[in-house]
C-alpha cells in the first residue's frame, strides 16, 4: 500500500510527464521541420501512439507525395486507423494505398487489409449481415487477383468462418417464427434456409421444425384445408427420416406422422 504522500507524488510525476509529453507533441505539430515531423511520426507510430502518429502523418501524406517516403508514409497512416478500430477509415486508406502504389511491396499486404477491414466489421449473427456479404466479396477478389499469395489460405478459411455466420442468421431468423408460433411463416423461413444454405449443420433441426410446424398448423386449421396440411405433416415426416433415419427427432416425428395419419 502507498503512504499518502507517495501517492500523490506520484500522482504529480505522472501530471508532469503527460503535460510535458503534451507540450512536446505540441512544438512537434506546429513546426515547420517536416523532416523533425516524419522522424516523430515514425517513433509515435513505433511506440503505438497511433492518435498523435496519425494527425502528423496526414499532413505528410501532401508534403512527401512523390517521394521515396511517400510509400511508408501512406502505409503506416492506413494502419494508424486499423489499430484504433477504425476499420472503416482503416478499408479507405488500405484501398486508397492499392490504387496510388499498385507496385508497391505493401500492395499485397494492402489489398488483402482492405477485405480484413471488413471481416473484422462484420457483426454478430443476430445482426444485419452486409457487412459480412461484402466482406465475403471482397476476400474473394482478393483471391481471384492474387492467386499466388500466401494469404489465399487464410482468406479461405475467414470466408468459411462469415459464410457460417450466415448459416447461424438464417438459422435463428427461421426459428425465431417457430418459437413465436407463426407457423405459416415458420415453414416458409425454415424452407428458405434450407434453399440457401443446403449443407447447413442445422439441416436435421430444421426438417424437424418444418414437420411440427407442419403439424401444428394442420392441427389448428379451418376443415377445408386440414386433409392438405396433414399430407404435407406426412411428406416433411419422410423427408426427414429418408435423411436422417435415426434422427435424434425420431420419437417424436413418428408421433406427429402418426397422429396425421390418424387424422387423415
Amino acid at each position: 500500500m502507498f503512504k499518502k504522500g507517495h501517492y500523490w507524488t506520484l500522482v504529480t510525476v505522472i501530471l508532469i510527464l503527460l503535460l510535458s509529453s503534451c507540450s512536446e507533441y505540441q512544438k512537434i505539430y506546429k513546426s515547420s521541420d517536416f523532416d523533425l515531423k516524419y522522424k516523430k511520426a515514425m517513433e509515435y507510430y513505433d511506440n503505438e501512439d497511433y492518435i498523435r502518429s496519425s494527425s502528423l502523418l496526414l499532413e505528410l501524406i501532401s508534403v512527401y507525395k512523390g517521394t521515396e517516403s511517400a510509400e511508408e508514409i501512406n502505409y503506416r497512416y492506413a494502419y494508424t486507423y486499423y489499430y484504433q478500430d477504425d476499420y472503416t477509415m482503416a478499408g479507405y486508406y488500405f484501398r486508397n494505398f492499392v490504387a496510388t502504389f499498385p507496385s508497391s511491396k505493401y500492395a499485397d499486404e494492402c489489398a488483402f487489409m482492405n477485405a480484413f477491414c471488413y471481416y473484422q466489421s462484420s457483426p454478430n449473427p443476430n445482426l444485419d449481415q452486409t457487412n459480412t456479404m461484402k466482406a465475403i466479396d471482397e476476400l474473394q477478389i482478393f483471391i481471384n487477383r492474387h492467386p499466388s499469395s500466401p494469404r489465399v489460405e487464410e482468406c479461405n478459411k475467414l470466408i468459411d468462418e462469415l459464410n457460417d455466420k450466415l448459416v447461424q442468421k438464417s438459422y435463428n431468423s427461421a426459428k425465431l417464427y417457430y418459437d413465436l408460433g407463426e407457423y405459416r411463416a415458420s415453414i416458409t423461413a425454415l424452407n428458405n434456409s434450407l434453399l440457401e444454405y443446403p449443407d447447413t449443420q442445422f439441416r436435421e433441426e430444421l426438417l424437424y421444425m418444418i414437420l411440427r410446424s407442419s403439424y401444428e398448423l394442420a392441427r389448428n386449421s379451418v376443415p377445408e384445408k386440414i386433409k392438405a396440411r396433414y399430407e404435407q405433416t406426412s411428406e416433411a415426416y419422410y423427408k426427414l427420416i429418408d435423411e436422417f433415419p435415426e434422427t435424434e427427432y425420431l420419437k417424436d416425428a413418428q408421433r406427429l406422422f402418426e397422429a396425421a395419419q390418424k387424422a387423415l
